[in-house]
This record gives C-alpha cells, structure tokens and sequence, in this order.
C-alpha cells in the first residue's frame, strides 16, 4: 500500500560527492528522504576525521548521523510554528557519544563477559563468540561441549573450536539461536547471499503501509521542544534502539521503554534510558498484550527491535499495530536486515562488524592477523541516530499526508553506508581522546550517573534529557497526560 521512501542515496551509487565531507554525506541522507533543502543550510559541522583510532570515518559516520537526527528535529520544530535554527555537531563530541562511556556513583560498569571475543578455529579461520547475556553464553559453551555457567575460562573454548570450521561453528549457532559470527574480508561478504541481499538496500526505508488522516503537530510557542507531546513507545533493549530513544527524548518527546520482567537488560540501560518512562509488560501474557494495546492507542510512534516476523505473532507486527492506531510510525531494526536469508538471525554490532568485513579490514590496516574490531560500537549508534531520523521524517509525512508509516533500518545497511565513507589514512595512529569536559552528571534510579551529553546543538531549543534514568517497572503503564 502506498510507496516507498527508499530513493537509491548517492553515497550508494559510488557519488563522489558524498564522500568528500560530512556535509556531503548528510546532502545525500536528507535528499534520500526527500526532506526541505534549505534546512541544509542551518547546519555547521566542524570536525575532521581520525577523532578515534581506525581506518574508518567513525567520526564522520557519528557526525553524520546525530546530525540528521537533529536536523530533522529542528525541521519539525519549524512545522509547528518554529522559525528555522542553526544545528551544530562537533565531530569529536559525536564521537565521544558513540563510546557509550559511563560511570554508576563513580565505577564504571564491565559490560562484557569473558567468554566474549574472537577465537582462532581449527581451519584457521576466526569466528567471534557474543556471550554477554547468560543463556548465550550457556547456548555457545552447550554447543561446543563446554561445561556451562560462569566459571569456564577461555582456554577451554579455545580447544573446542580447535576441532571446528570457522564457517561451520557459525552455522551451528544460527541453527541453535546462539549469535556467533565468521570472520570475513570484505569480498567475501560481497559475495555472501545476505551481503548480496543487503546490497541491494538503501540505507533506511520509509513506507507508507495504511491509511490515515494527517494528525497535524500541535504548534506551540518559542519555548516548547521540537518533540513536545509526541509518544513513543521504546520496546528495544540493546544498544541501537535505546539510542533511538534516547535520541527523541533528547528533543522533547515523551518516550515510554517497555521491558519484558522476564528477559535481561545490559548495564548500558542506565545510561541509554536517560529521559524515558520505564514500565514492564509480558507480551506472552493477555495482560501484557492488552497493556501494550491500551499504550498504543495514544502513542505516535513505535520503535520495536525484535527479528523480522517476531512481534507478529503476538499480534503488534506493522500492519498489526496501523490498524489498532492508524497514522502511526512504526519503527523496525534488525541485525542484517529484513530481506535474505539471514533476515530472521540473531547479531549484535560486534557480529555484523565480524560478519561483514570490518574487522578483517581493521586488521589489514594494523598489519596484523587477529581480528581487529572498531574503536566504538559504531554500527549501533549510527542505527539508533538514523532510526530517530526516519521516525521524525514518518513524523513529518504523517502531519502533512497521512497514512501509516513504517520505517526499517539494520546495522548490516549501516554497515555498508560506512563502507561508502572514506578510510582514514594512518587514522590507526590517532589516540583515544580524554572524555574531559564531554561529561555530565546526575541523579538516577541506578545512582549517581555521569555519561556525555548529547553532542548536537541547537540555537532556540537546547537537546535535554528531563526525566532520569530508572530501572525497568519504575513507572505506572499510563501515558503521564492525555491527548489524542
């Protein structure tokens, strides 16, 4: 129903004029997706690539990314009765943003198990093992004949692999819902069926899938927020979805994170849910099911980060929830996208980087054979900025169209944008920068929270994150105010 937002973006058509500059990059992103050229001309971005140490324009891939998320923000700001504003992103701020550092009343949390990692298997081959959630870490030692639990050391998943095929452990895994990925050169992935299939994505897609009447944003006075009284419902956990909200709180909106009480969260949750309402509702229950409902029907937009298919089944798949709240943005994110055969499979940024080539290029860079990842989980943060992209441009759409909308992005697309980027010679050599002066504390339902503040900058209507973090359950399952 209706058409795709997907134009082929010119940094996928090898347009060198993408390639050459921030700016360059987010001309493209914002003409992809049909947005108000003059708004480009509002935005300052200073900062040159290497900021972090890689071969990569990690920087630039950060600049780039928060950038359109803030631009759109101030776009929808104009809508609603806004004059125009100047946006501003350091790169180095949006770099230090990526790192996902923080501290919890002055420690820093380990938010890696050390089961994960790279290991060397017995065809010489690499593969990378993800094993910070426990029943992971438990699926890939059962495979490999490992005693399970959280006292096996490394030397014993060593010798286990020592008697597999890189490629064939990988396969094993998939087909025991455990996330591993093969270490593989940039060809390789290009010649793998979902590189193939990933080949043939733009970097996100904005569909029109049912119809609506425009709900026209509220316009409100100099003082309100870009965002201000828009509802959306977070139902992601890992890294790229939290940032996604985040991000949309960050301009103003009201921002609800909804946590299953019967699946584990990461550390990071205290930092990516600065600004959001947090309550727990069981989807495999009628109760929770009917909660979600009860959310949805007021809400604007639905960010959701299960696989492919996973949430249909529970009757919240796209169509699903356009027809329960017509005019919603309904936001998907995947590993390696929505089409080919590994739609529906398990990763994590450090798997697509594996997976796709990053780490293998990384290594060339350092001349060196183990696998080398990238300086930051570059491939989640670029996702969660570019999902709160196209949700404000749905958003967009909706108020001035109508319609339903839906909106997919995947790392494995994110990924191959960043491949379009330029390397960084000798960008290996540039030293991690201090986090001094990039810091911000305050109070929170985890303790004392000191993470970086948001790196974009607007001239009339400051970023802000106005609710605190909290723990899953914190809040009541209500809206905290009525509107249609």
């Amino acid at each position: 129903m209706g058409y795709l937002m997907d134009l082929r973006p010119p940094f996928f058509r090898g347009a060198s004029s993408a390639r050459k500059s921030t700016h360059g990059a987010l001309t493209a992103l914002w003409q992809s997706m049909d947005m108000p050229e003059e708004a480009l001309g509002y935005i300052d971005l200073p900062g040159t690539d290497p900021v972090l140490p890689s071969s990569f324009s990690v920087g630039m891939a950060a600049q780039c990314s928060i950038a359109a998320a803030a631009l759109a923000a101030a776009e929808i700001w104009a809508m609603r009765g806004g004059k125009r504003q100047r946006v501003s992103v350091d790169m180095r701020h949006a770099a230090q943003e990526t790192r996902g550092y923080f501290t919890l009343d002055g420690t820093q949390p380990n938010i890696w198990d050390k089961i994960t990692g790279v290991y060397r298997c017995g065809d010489g081959n690499w593969v990378r093992i993800h094993a910070n959630f426990a029943h992971h870490r438990d699926g890939a030692l059962a495979l490999l004949g490992c005693p399970t639990g959280a006292t096996v050391d490394r030397g014993a998943v060593e010798r286990a692999l020592a008697r597999w095929n890189a490629l064939e452990f990988e396969q094993a895994a998939a087909e025991a819902g455990v996330v591993v990925a093969a270490l593989r050169s940039f060809d390789e992935w290009d010649r793998h069926p979902q590189g193939v299939a990933v080949s043939q994505l733009p970097l996100l897609t904005v569909e029109r899938i049912g119809d609506a009447a425009p709900r026209p944003l509220p316009r409100y006075g100099t003082n309100a927020r870009p965002l201000q009284d828009i509802r959306v419902l977070d139902l992601t956990r890992i890294i790229a979805g939290p940032v996604c909200g985040r991000t949309l709180a960050a301009y103003g909106a009201d921002v609800m994170l909804l946590n299953s009480p019967n699946l584990p969260n990461i550390a990071a949750i205290a930092e990516t849910s600065r600004g959001k309402l947090s309550v727990l509702a069981d989807l495999d229950t009628a109760t929770g099911r009917i909660t979600l409902g009860n959310l949805l029907r007021s809400a604007h937009v639905f960010v959701q980060g299960y696989r492919p298919g996973a949430l249909d089944a529970q009757g919240f798949g796209p169509e699903d929830v356009a027809r329960l709240r017509p005019g919603i943005v309904y936001v998907s994110l995947s590993a390696y996208g929505h089409v080919g055969p590994w739609a529906r499979r398990r990763g994590f940024d450090s798997l697509v980087q594996t997976a796709s080539g990053f780490n293998h290029a990384e290594a060339q860079a350092a001349g060196q054979e183990a696998p080398r990842p990238m300086p930051v989980q570059i491939l989640d943060y670029a996702t969660g900025y570019l999902m709160a992209f196209g949700a404000q441009v749905a958003l967009a759409r909706q108020a001035t169209e109508g319609g339903s909308w839906h909106v997919r992005v995947s790392l494995a697309q994110t990924a191959r944008w960043l491949r379009s980027l330029p390397r960084v010679p000798n960008g290996l050599s540039c030293p991690m920068p201090s986090l001094d002066g990039y810091l911000e504390e305050t109070n929170s339902g985890f303790g004392k929270l000191a993470a970086v503040r948001h790196a974009a900058r607007f001239s009339a209507t400051p970023a802000a994150w106005s609710r605190p973090s909290v723990p899953p359950g914190t809040n009541p399952t209500v809206w905290p105010f009525n509107q249609n």
